[in-house]
């Protein structure tokens, strides 16, 4: 896939519209977690820097039903002016006329329905505010919206920064040093099995923990209690566990902590993953387990991480992971790592600046992975 970056483009004197991803945790008004915003300030700054006449900002937040309150960016322009250093126009509406200000960000395009329907209309209303489009939101580029591909049909187009750099970094770790070590947690085998599928032929094993394994451990016979399954795919587990090669490189945990519920309060004990009792659920890796992973990881060059091993929300349930995550901080190999709770692990823990890579998508990072085409970087490449 061949698309232009910044160094392709002449910003000097030109009006940029930047489409960044601010979809940001916050609480009554105030932003929890602002990495994304921070990921984003090396485009700014290098737009400003290199002569644009106006860099206006446009992301969503959430998932609003029309226009409320609590989804408003109005909150993360006063901590961009903070982290700039340097005024932020804030426009009510993203399809209404910007300030002279240097830096504008544009209310959450997603209180128009248009953007989520990739309407070209509103697509092209939104050029209308520049001379130039840059899309620097890795973490939406799974999302055929307008703000990331109908757009490009109107501006003259190119990546971000981090939008280069995360498909670089991505797209490196299939040519990474081997041994390649795959560590999969989490609950959706929706989105992980295509990363197994993809990664099965060249991997030299691929760590599958969270809930995942559950449904597998099931569609064989086991005794899962009441650990989460998805029954709709006990076929697919089947033909899988069938497969020569995976059975040969995927490893699932031999034991786990199980409880009757997820709460971190009631009784907890350890269990062979095939054995949980009724009433009980699996909810981290046991003992053996965690060190049967540490072992394969303590052999990989290369690691792409992708999910929690288990539910790592509850501090109870997160020992695995935050073992796992120190390991992998602390180890030899070239560290991946991507998804929301992932990377809440990682920067809870302070490790963010010791692994190679901290992708800031969710689905995007997995969607690449697993080798499907992007919706904007498809749109990229014909802009």
């Amino acid at each position: 896939m061949t698309y232009a970056t910044l160094a392709d483009v002449d910003v000097a004197g030109k009006r940029v519209l930047l489409r960044v991803d601010f979809n940001v945790p916050l609480e009554s008004g105030r932003i929890v977690d602002g990495t994304r915003i921070r990921e984003s300030l090396p485009t700014v700054r290098w737009l400003l820097r290199h002569g644009a006449r106006q860099v206006i900002l446009m992301s969503h937040l959430g998932r609003p039903k029309g226009r409320e309150e609590k989804s408003s960016l109005r909150p993360v322009a006063a901590h961009l002016h903070g982290l700039l250093g340097e005024q932020v126009g804030f426009v009510d509406d993203c399809l209404s006329p910007v300030p002279s200000t240097r830096v504008v960000l544009l209310e959450n395009l997603r209180f128009h329905p248009e953007e989520e329907k990739n309407e070209r209309a509103f697509a092209e209303k939104l050029a209308a505010h520049a001379d130039l489009y840059v899309n620097d939101a890795f973490g939406t580029a799974h999302r055929a919206h307008a703000s990331v591909a109908a757009i490009t049909e109107f501006l003259p187009s190119c990546a971000g920064l981090l939008m280069a750099k995360e498909l670089k970094m991505l797209h490196a770790v299939a040519q990474g040093a081997k041994p390649l070590v795959v560590l999969l947690g989490g609950a959706k085998l929706e989105t992980k099995l295509p990363v197994i599928e993809r990664f099965l032929p060249f991997a030299e094993r691929i760590l599958v923990g969270g809930a995942m394994p559950y449904t597998f451990l099931a569609a064989e016979g086991g005794s899962v209690g009441s650990s989460l399954v998805e029954q709709d795919y006990f076929d697919r587990a089947r033909e899988l566990l069938h497969d020569r090669l995976f059975r040969e490189k995927v490893l699932f945990p031999e034991d786990c902590i199980i409880s009757p519920d997820a709460t971190g309060n009631s009784p907890m004990k350890e269990s062979p993953s095939k054995m949980i009792p009724e009433g009980w659920m699996g909810l981290d890796l046991g003992t053996k387990s965690t060190e049967a992973f540490l072992k394969e990881l303590g052999r990989a060059k290369t690691v792409l991480w992708n999910g929690p091993l288990g539910f790592a929300e509850v501090p109870a349930f997160a020992m695995a992971t935050e073992r796992i995550a120190f390991a992998l901080a602390e180890g030899r190999a070239k560290v991946v790592a991507g998804g929301g709770d992932t990377l809440a692990v990682v920067e809870r823990l302070g490790l963010t600046a010791k692994y190679a890579h901290c992708s800031t998508g969710g689905g995007a990072f997995l969607e690449l992975i697993s080798g499907k085409k992007l919706p904007a970087l498809e749109a990229l490449e014909r802009g």
